[in-house]
């Protein structure tokens, strides 16, 4: 049983075990190791401990009471070693403090999965007026994002089937429908007269083989790491934008600004050959809800979230290291993928351009409104005239329409 007792100076934090079972063991971990967990979570060393028992306390009914953080300001501060993280907690005074805030199921630390995502060791700040604090609402609503154990069983679920379909028959459907298109493909190669009804057919089956594969890894794959997003869209880029003939994979390009003092080796993920030999490159993000426009809006407008003003960043800085690198680059990379071009082409870098794959067109559970949506439109056209940005559901939408244009043709 944990309480979370008001002071002057600060919150202390009580443990008492449930009737019947001993908590004597919470003395000899700080006894033998000078530290101890409490409800797996809490981490406290022994001069957190407040009265210390004696040899005469009966242990059994003892109730621990540990220094667990103190008032700063506005705000309650716990040290990040109690959580077990390396970023002190700063949280907003007059929040009522309980497990569960610190804690999803299956004892998941819920400080501990923020921690792990910041690259720096400043404190992580709820509610408040401090810069750079998440507001209490959002970090309310993260706390119910976390998944419950049903959730959990059923990522476990999905992830055996991420596998499986590997090599077992999943996407049935999907594998049909290309099964039909490659047998109608063979039957119009081997007839001499061209049918333009059959060959319409197969272009509407290409587009819906694409839209069922990806909305089946949005509905099943959400685990999948960015690399296997990557492998998935790669297989059928060339089908997405016909203009390219050729897909490059971990292209290397040189870098003489970030240090002046030597070339600097950067890596494009992939990159796309056009018929002229132009080189573009694409980023495929994961499909992540709530990376396109953060939930809370600036006088009224709203704003990119880090993850899309960072892929966009990514994007401009290859094309600038691209641009820089001039007729040297083509030569360097021609070279490099002669075997991978048609006879005589060269690459050529002559105004890259950009294609963005990132994110849901989703906030907070739910579809953009119709003013968040011009926001993104407005967002989109600042960059038109270096880079297309898109989502997967916007992804989808231009394939339906695509199949629906083709079919009333």
């Amino acid at each position: 049983m944990l309480k979370f007792p008001t002071t002057d100076r600060g919150v202390d934090l009580e443990y008492e075990a449930d009737p019947g079972i001993s908590n004597a063991w919470v003395w000899q971990d700080l006894e033998q190791k000078r530290e101890t967990q409490i409800s797996r979570v809490f981490s406290f060393a022994v001069g957190d401990l407040q009265h210390p028992p004696t040899p005469e306390t009966d242990l059994d009914t003892y109730v621990y009471r540990f220094n667990f953080g103190t008032f700063e300001g506005d705000y309650l501060k716990i040290p990040g070693r109690v959580l077990g993280i390396k970023n002190d907690l700063l949280i907003v005074r007059g929040v009522e403090l309980k497990r569960s805030i610190f804690a999803a199921e299956r004892h998941v630390s819920v400080f501990g999965r923020i921690s792990d995502l910041l690259g720096h060791s400043d404190p992580i700040v709820i509610g408040g007026p401090r810069s750079g604090a998440i507001p209490l609402d959002v970090f309310q609503e993260l706390l119910k994002k976390f998944p419950n154990t049903h959730e959990l069983n059923r990522y476990a679920a999905a992830r055996v089937h991420t596998i499986l379909s590997q090599y077992m028959d999943g996407m049935r459907d999907a594998r049909g429908i290309y099964e039909a298109y490659l047998k109608k493909k063979t039957l119009l190669a081997n007839t001499a007269k061209l049918d333009l009804d059959v060959v319409k057919q197969m272009e509407v089956e290409k587009y819906v083989l694409i839209r069922d594969l990806i909305n089946d890894a949005l509905t099943t794959k959400k685990d999948w790491p960015e690399t296997d997003w990557q492998k998935l869209m790669t297989s059928f880029l060339l089908l997405l934008f016909p203009k390219y003939i050729k897909v490059l994979q971990n292209i290397t390009i040189h870098d003489y600004y970030s240090n002046p003092d030597k070339k600097t080796n950067r890596y494009i993920d992939i990159g796309l050959i056009d018929v002229n030999g132009n080189l573009d490159v694409i980023e495929v993000k994961k499909p992540f809800d709530d990376k396109i426009l953060r939930k809370g809006d600036y006088r009224g407008n709203s704003i990119p979230t880090s993850e899309l003003s960072g892929s966009i960043m990514q994007a401009e800085k290859y094309i600038f290291h691209l641009s820089k690198w001039g007729v040297s680059g083509e030569k360097t990379l021609t070279e490099k993928y002669a075997a991978q071009l048609p006879p005589g082409m060269k690459i050529r870098i002559s105004n890259p351009k950009a294609i963005i794959i990132v994110g849901r067109d989703q906030i907070g559970g739910a579809s953009m409104t119709a003013s968040q949506l011009l926001d993104f439109e407005v967002i989109k056209r600042k960059y038109t005239n270096m880079m297309d940005i898109i989502t997967y559901d916007d992804l989808l939408r231009r394939l339906n329409n695509t199949i629906a244009a083709l079919e009333i043709s």
